[in-house]
């Protein structure tokens, strides 16, 4: 009865916070098509109730991982805090030479622990199309390495699909919108402790 009593109360608690999704914005560029991408998803998840914490990599002094002192820089230590804090990660990220961009794998390699089982989505920017697997590999990564739970549903937009900063193409937007209506579903059953 105890155990059970618990259970229940842990469960009410973890539902009474709204989830809370990081945005992150993975560009470098100064006009980053992927970072329009995130911050249409941000706003989608804003409109459904949702906490966001948008990581803006422009605005984030990350060290070069170097395999040891670069995890006790404050600010990787202070990015490591906002990962952890949430229930659910989006990630918007250029797509170059076939892969996602080097800033990105840096921030995986100093924060990557700190995403464990949590769910996470991909919002991918690229020149042309025939680079809409490029995401695969970190995905793959993700899920063996810190069984992160993947979101079936990745969104790839070229150049073609924006019109200055804004999203022109309504098929992206409406995209984006579900991508994130996935994200704040798979977080929330997530967030739920499972009955023992």
């Amino acid at each position: 009865m105890l155990l059970e009593t618990i259970r229940i109360r842990a469960k009410i608690t973890s539902m009474s916070k709204p989830i809370s999704i990081a945005v992150v914005s993975a560009s470098l560029k100064p006009t980053s098509l992927s970072r329009v991408m995130a911050r249409h998803a941000a706003e989608a998840l804003k409109k459904k109730g949702v906490t966001v914490d948008f990581i803006d990599l422009q605005e984030v002094s990350l060290p070069l991982c170097d395999a040891g002192s670069a995890y006790g820089n404050p600010v990787t230590l202070e990015t490591q805090a906002r990962f952890e804090a949430v229930d659910g990660i989006l990630v918007a990220v250029p797509i170059y030479n076939y892969s996602i961009n080097a800033a990105l794998k840096n921030l995986v390699e100093l924060t990557g622990s700190k995403w464990e089982g949590k769910v996470v989505g991909f919002l991918n920017a690229a020149g042309a199309g025939s680079s809409y697997m490029s995401v695969m590999g970190l995905a793959n990564s993700l899920m063996l390495d810190f069984r992160c739970v993947i979101v079936p549903r990745f969104v790839y937009a070229t150049k073609q699909a924006f019109l200055e900063d804004k999203i022109a193409d309504a098929t992206i937007a409406a995209r984006i919108e579900e991508l994130s209506k996935e994200l704040l579903r798979f977080a929330t059953k997530l967030k739920v402790p499972p009955a023992e």
